[in-house]
């Protein structure tokens, strides 16, 4: 008989329910309460200091709006209290837990470059791994070779055979309504796991999970851990913190 497939719970951006995005303490919340990863979004700052920072500027979280390419590292802790930590700090307070870094923007080649480098010095290769569209993506194969990418796409289209022989993913990482069973098969068939982004929703992840999809990330960790159930499910040798208890807020931080 086949074991059934269990589903690696992802936080998107920490645990936004509770906590302000991709600070230090929405990532730490999301392993305490049950996350196998955590996928954090990563730029840089003007002086080539990588940071956790989905936008482009820091209106919509730090009131500030000013974009992020024309601050310098010491200039974005003084506008955020010192909250908008940088990689090296993110990677430091979730040592041994597993982060899945996004890489927004189009970041060109010199600065996925920085980001990768980042990863390297901090001693983190074997628990990060790297998440966005096909050039971003080939950028990271360039910088690490040995890198564990999960290429996001957008179209229920298959990728084309030569993108997948450049970048060599490991998952496929798809917005979870394109995902359907015959999606699903195909990319398992074809030698990958299928990850899927970002749904929030009991009906939506118990969808996911009859489809046996291997990844969910969602901005509600703590109801796919419950849904899921069992504790802490890594793919790969990374197990995470405690299963999650606790109540769940109606709505994200700003």
């Amino acid at each position: 008989m086949t074991s059934p497939r269990v589903v690696t719970a992802v936080a998107h951006r920490g645990d936004p329910y509770l906590h302000r995005e991709n600070t230090i303490e929405s990532l730490r919340s999301a392993l305490d309460r049950g996350a196998d990863a955590v996928e954090t979004d990563v730029r840089l700052t003007r002086d080539g200091v990588p940071v956790l920072l989905h936008d482009e500027t820091l209106k919509r979280l730090w009131q500030r709006d000013r974009p992020l390419r024309t601050l310098s590292a010491q200039e974005v802790r003084g506008l955020t209290a010192g909250r908008v930590p940088t990689l090296a700090e993110a990677l430091a307070a979730t040592e041994g837990s597993r982060l899945m870094l996004d890489l927004p923007g189009g970041p060109g080649e010199r600065a996925v470059r920085r980001i990768v480098d980042v990863v390297r010095e901090c001693g983190a290769r074997d628990r990060v791994y790297y998440c966005a569209g096909p050039a971003a993506m080939l950028a990271v194969r360039a910088a690490d070779p040995a890198a564990e990418i999960a290429l996001t796409w957008t179209t229920a289209a298959p990728p084309r055979p030569a993108v997948l022989t450049a970048v060599r993913p490991r998952w496929l990482n798809y917005r979870f309504g394109l995902v359907d069973r015959a999606l699903a098969e195909r990319v398992h068939r074809d030698g990958h796991l299928l990850s899927v982004w970002t749904p929030d929703t009991r009906r939506s992840m118990r969808r996911l999970l009859a489809l046996g999809v291997d990844s969910i990330t969602t901005n509600r960790i703590g109801t796919l851990c419950a849904l899921r159930g069992g504790g802490p499910h890594p793919q790969g040798p990374h197990p995470q913190g405690p299963h999650p208890q606790g109540p769940h807020p109606q709505g994200p931080l700003p």
